[in-house]
């Protein structure tokens, strides 16, 4: 920049006269404004290209932000789908597993009366079931007997419940008619292919339950010969929480 400091201005318009020395000194100032609009708007066009990509650019990927969300949205609904689908599978094949359950327990229900199995004179202690009720200590029992389709006369008899549990660690146990208000009427039994006895009882305070003992009598009659059924039932067999 040290030229510059040499350009003496006087002497300029002194050598080439005033009206020359303005009019370069005008021309000059306009080559100046004429390249540094040129440079300008070379720089404002390149900017707006760049700009213009850029906008593109962004529209682009809006573009496939908005088909991944569309795609995502999509693969949730099938998801959401296929989800209500296997849980309603789940429970479809709950439902026939338990009608699966249901009916062959009715088979082997209706099998021991068509088939003898172990039985006296054909009779079979085919279930006991205990269920709590909505007052504490309060259940309800429900027995189930069979006698083999091949016995062609009435089964006559009465069952005997015991329930053996403790008191304070004490072994302890309990006749059915003792906690309840049933009676050897209402246990006594006359059928041919199966009967269902059911009552209440209420358990005494403080007292565990642990086992059910039942028997089936067969009274000796004319046509029938004096036997007697046993079978002890852990609590956990019997118990009905449904």
């Amino acid at each position: 920049m040290n030229w510059l400091a040499k350009i003496n201005l006087s002497i300029v318009v002194e050598r080439l006269g005033a009206f020359k020395s303005a009019l370069y000194l005008l021309i000059l100032i306009t080559l100046c404004f004429f390249l540094g609009y040129r440079i300008g708007n070379y720089y404002h066009e390149f900017q707006s290209a760049t700009l213009d990509k850029q906008k593109h650019r962004l529209e682009a990927l809006y573009a496939e932000q908005e088909k991944s969300n569309k795609r995502l949205h999509t693969l949730e609904v099938e998801l959401t789908v296929e989800q209500m689908a296997n849980q309603r599978s789940q429970i479809l094949l709950k439902e026939l597993s338990e009608q699966h359950y249901q009916v062959k327990k009715e088979l082997a229900f209706y099998e021991k009366v068509m088939a003898p199995g172990k039985s006296a004179n054909g009779l079979v202690l085919e279930s006991l079931k205990i269920t709590p009720m909505m007052s504490e200590n309060h259940y309800h029992f429900e027995l189930a007997l069979v006698q083999h389709q091949a016995i062609k006369r009435y089964a006559k008899g009465y069952v005997e419940l015991k329930l053996l549990g403790s008191i304070n660690n004490k072994a302890t146990s309990f006749v059915i008619e003792d906690i309840s208000n049933i009676n050897k009427k209402d246990l006594k039994f006359s059928f041919k292919y199966f009967q269902i006895i059911t009552g209440d009882f209420i358990l005494p305070e403080e007292f565990t339950l642990d086992k059910i003992k039942l028997s089936a009598v067969l009274v000796k009659t004319k046509w029938q010969k004096y036997n007697k059924i046993n079978k002890t039932y852990n609590l956990v067999d019997v118990i009905n929480s449904k």
